[in-house]
């Protein structure tokens, strides 16, 4: 597949006069603005194109989209809650074509380039929303994570990223991939921003969130990972307590396989009727996904199901005791631009075995950005039980003083 390098992440940007302030998308009443300050002043939002902004078309990163869908006349919730948190739109930003890749590469609208290793991928399907904040051209990058595109971005991009408790965020306004992983999260530079901007986008904050006190280590992940010594290393200078955890079981299941199944089956009920009328074109490597969607059969999405009510009862029993699992958030750092297409498709299968956990799961995991390997970021993830965001900040604030 050609690659592409296009000087901005962005597919349509705001100008100042078209969105003074915060102003254009919002209805939260300037005198309720002045009482307080508002948690996001001054910060920049960048838009993943899935993300309905009345008046602006909506891509989903094919042109095949807007071309047989109308123009939206309401904005998604998530952007909404932002601007009205004081975020300023600085503009919508490229996906992966209607987000089904991990890549980040988009034959229509450009490859955003990774401003901290060009030579490398930029990470799907938040690439454009990952690398505006990055190259310091938003402070928040809005995104959507179905099976690791918040994590996979913020690890290329040396950013922290969140992907939220299944359910915890609305997803109006969105385009769907697969409406049971789907989910709305966030990249930032800084925890600060992170955490500020997920609580804006939170339907019901919780206040009593019970403490993470100690890690439990996927240690077989980690080991088979590139930055495995970096990783080692950091987990036993920590000063926290480290809880047993039996992940055999976990380890020997098809994660990958069960995911891609539940996921496909997903992508097909929403999207295969749109597909077959129109016939869009799609980059090779999407096609390929798309047709599999379409052969799913009943069997194979009953096996996974059966493999997913496993790992949700495993994933439990390592989760109590307010304990949390740290594992590798992608298998090293991004493959470079010049990777082979079979290359990828093995890379795929690799990085869907550490991310599918939290997706098939429904739990919320925090990707930190830790290392630096062959001048290239990754890092290390938490996931905490469902709707323990709050506590995952403040234990992902805890690890980072001994940040290396």
């Amino acid at each position: 597949m050609k690659h592409f390098t296009v000087s901005s992440p962005f597919v349509w940007q705001a100008a100042p006069a078209e969105v003074p302030a915060n102003q254009s998308y919002t209805d939260a009443s300037s005198a309720l603005a002045k009482q307080a300050p508002l948690p996001l002043a001054g910060r920049r939002l960048a838009v993943k194109d899935l993300f309905d902004i009345k008046g602006i078309p909506t891509t989903a990163g094919n042109p095949a989209w807007p071309n047989s869908h109308a123009l939206p006349d309401t904005t998604a919730s998530a952007v909404r809650k932002l601007l009205q948190g004081g975020a300023a739109l600085s503009g919508k930003t490229i996906t992966d074509e209607l987000a089904y890749s991990l890549n980040g590469q988009n034959m229509h609208y450009g490859t955003p380039q990774n401003p901290v290793t060009p030579e490398r991928l930029p990470g799907g399907s938040s690439s454009g929303s990952a690398t505006a904040v990055a190259a310091g051209l938003a402070d928040i990058g809005l995104g959507t994570d179905t099976g690791g595109s918040i994590r996979v971005p913020a690890s290329y991009n040396n950013l922290y990223g969140m992907r939220p408790t299944h359910g915890r965020i609305s997803t109006d306004g969105l385009v769907a991939l697969a409406p049971g992983f789907d989910t709305v999260g966030v990249m930032s530079k800084t925890l600060d921003i992170l955490e500020a901007s997920m609580n804006c986008l939170f339907d019901e904050p919780l206040s009593n969130a019970a403490a993470l006190t100690s890690l439990t280590v996927f240690q077989s992940a980690i080991d088979k990972c590139e930055h495995a010594q970096l990783a080692n290393d950091f987990l036993s200078g920590l000063d926290i307590a480290v809880a047993p955890g039996d992940f055999s079981q976990l380890a020997s299941l098809p994660l990958a396989e069960s995911f891609r199944v539940l996921q496909g089956q997903q992508i097909w009920h929403t999207h295969g009727d749109w597909i077959t009328a129109e016939q869009p074109t799609f980059a090779a490597d999407i096609d390929a996904r798309f047709k599999q969607c379409a052969d799913i059969s009943p069997a194979q999405v009953n096996n996974a199901k059966q493999i997913q009510q496993q790992v949700c009862d495993i994933v439990t029993a390592l989760l109590s005791n307010n304990t949390a699992i740290v594992l590798p958030t992608t298998p090293g750092t991004a493959p470079l631009l010049s990777a082979k297409p079979d290359t990828l498709v093995a890379y795929r299968n690799q990085l869907l075995t550490l991310t599918a956990l939290a997706g098939l799961a429904g739990l919320p995991q925090l990707h930190l950005p830790l290392f630096c390997l062959n001048n290239a970021p990754c890092g290390l993830s938490l996931i905490g039980p469902a709707g323990s965001e709050t506590s995952l900040f403040a234990l992902a604030r805890t690890l980072t003083e001994t940040k290396v």
